[in-house]
């Protein structure tokens, strides 16, 4: 299946993009979507475990992802 993953801020320069399309097979979990990232240009940045969104909610790596999931990496977040 294709995942399409929205990058924001950070990632959207690391990754030189604002979306990335990765191919993953069925049944792939959030796990297999960052492992799949990090071998992509600028991916090797990556945190040890990026915040993932999928559908508008917080994801763990265990996540099941769907070809219609609307999957998110974003950047940590800092301010007062």
């Amino acid at each position: 299946m294709i995942c399409r993953v929205r990058l924001f801020a950070r990632y959207a320069e690391l990754f030189g993009a604002e979306q990335v399309e990765v191919n993953l097979p069925d049944g792939a979990q959030v796990a297999d979507l960052v492992s799949a990232l990090r071998v992509l240009p600028g991916g090797a940045s990556l945190p040890a475990e990026p915040f993932v969104a999928v559908n508008m909610s917080q994801a763990s790596a265990e996540t099941p992802l769907g070809p219609a999931d609307a999957v998110a990496l974003l950047p940590p977040l800092a301010g007062g």
